[in-house]
């Protein structure tokens, strides 16, 4: 494995690669310390404090802490999430939407324009809801978290959090095409990752204290590390389907004729039911959150991780979400027409609508395996923990994108790796990407 990082150091595209990703991630993590004007930081910080485990705490973890200071990144990159989801959605509906994802790289640049224009419009919201509820906050003594409200704060919050959003949209787009690893995941990455060190600090000062029993600690450290390894176990599974290819004459050669396979993920989709799940439920219950009727608080305290109803919603988006984003990314039919021009087959499957009729139906079987898995690692740790009284917030969640992106970017180094020739991380063994 130490030749494979020294062979980093020698393929200067990878290495301008890896140093441009890690550039703009200190840039996202400085923006996230920049305060947004006309806040009191220290009440701000004190009602926080109060909000550990509810879905403000889901929230401040995703956008790396920059919530709990208001930072200009506060909304962090759900809006943007949000605004994919819905184009994606309405692609499926919307027939010129539709027709410009058939339209290949201009149309699919269009969407992309349209999803930008989308996630602005939802940061206005967002701001506007956050700005009239941070009016209303109050410290622990009674102090006000806007010394001065009004709507000139009240603009020039929307304004701020805005760009801030647009900002760090531009930043994972760049970090995409020009960095290694997919930029937008990266960045929620980076924000769940540096959260990790204060909180097991924390831990730390509560076991010293006596507040945290050190076998409940083991027990969560244990529990951490068997979600890890389930995690990388489910996420290398794969149905691999047999084809066969027929020979093929062409002048004094001989083409095909080799047997191979089409391997199917069991989780085909990856993180991305999951952050679409969060983002799907943290957008109304963070607007809740910040409003005092007693209606919207209610949903608030309902939509808490832990909580009956938040978990069974985030298991239905989840679910759904597994399926939806399949179908969008993997077309059966288009993988038959593809093996039926080359020649090739699957063994007692007749080729055509046949093989992609039994390919959706493989499919569709292990994508359900696939979202009970995810169901299960974002769920399961969420209650137990809630049930432990842990002083954080953690749930299988966190820890299922920190794996996958981490396992996704490592393969991208690995493949650039490959193709010149040199030394994967793991020697003769291969990194199998997610998709």
């Amino acid at each position: 494995m130490s030749d494979g990082y020294k062979n980093i150091g020698k393929i200067p595209e990878l290495r301008k690669r890896i140093l441009f990703t890690f550039g703009m991630l200190v840039v996202y993590r400085l923006g996230a310390h920049i305060p947004t004007p006309g806040i009191n930081g220290d009440a701000l910080a004190a009602f926080f404090a109060q909000m550990q485990g509810t879905i403000l705490g889901l929230f401040d973890m995703f956008s790396g802490g920059a919530l709990e200071r208001l930072s200009i990144f506060a909304l962090g990159i759900m809006p943007y999430i949000s605004s994919s989801i819905i184009f994606q959605l309405l692609t499926v509906v919307v027939p010129y939407l539709h027709k410009l994802s058939k339209e290949g790289e201009m149309g699919r640049k269009k969407i992309t324009q349209y999803t930008r224009y989308g996630t602005v419009a939802l940061s206005i919201i967002q701001g506007i809801g956050i700005s009239f509820g941070l009016e209303k906050m109050t410290g622990p003594a009674g102090e006000l978290v806007v010394p001065h409200p009004g709507w000139s704060f009240r603009i020039m919050a929307v304004i701020t959090l805005t760009a801030g959003t647009a900002f760090i949209m531009w930043l994972g787009e760049q970090i995409t095409e020009r960095g290694i690893g997919n930029g937008i995941s990266l960045i929620i990455f980076a924000g769940i990752v540096v959260m990790m060190p204060s909180a097991a600090v924390n831990t730390l000062k509560l076991v010293r204290t006596g507040e945290f029993p050190v076998l409940l600690v083991l027990v969560l450290i244990a529990m951490m590390v068997a979600v890890v390894g389930f995690i990388i176990f489910m996420e290398r599974g794969q149905r691999k389907i047999p084809v066969q290819y027929a020979k093929r004459v062409v002048g004094r050669k001989v083409f095909g004729g080799q047997s191979t396979h089409l391997p199917l993920k069991v989780n085909s989709a990856g993180v991305i039911p999951a952050i679409f799940a969060s983002s799907i439920i943290m957008f109304p219950a963070t607007i809740a959150q910040f409003s005092t009727i007693p209606f919207m608080q209610t949903v608030a305290g309902a939509m808490t991780p832990g909580n009956w109803p938040h978990e069974i919603l985030y298991i239905g988006f989840i679910v759904f979400f597994c399926y939806f984003y399949t179908a969008v990314t993997f077309n059966p039919t288009d993988v038959a027409d593809n093996m039926k021009k080359y020649g090739g087959y699957i063994p007692g499957i007749r080729p055509g609508a046949k093989t992609a009729e039994y390919i959706d139906r493989i499919l569709t079987r292990i994508t359900f395996g696939g979202a009970v898995y995810l169901a299960i690692v974002c769920v399961l740790p969420t209650i137990l923990v809630s049930q432990m009284n842990v002083p954080f917030y953690f749930g299988g969640t966190s820890l299922l994108i920190v794996v996958g992106v981490a396992l996704d970017t490592v393969a991208q180094i690995e493949s650039h790796l490959l193709q010149r020739n040199y030394e994967g991380f793991m020697g003769k063994a291969r990194i199998k990407g997610r998709r």
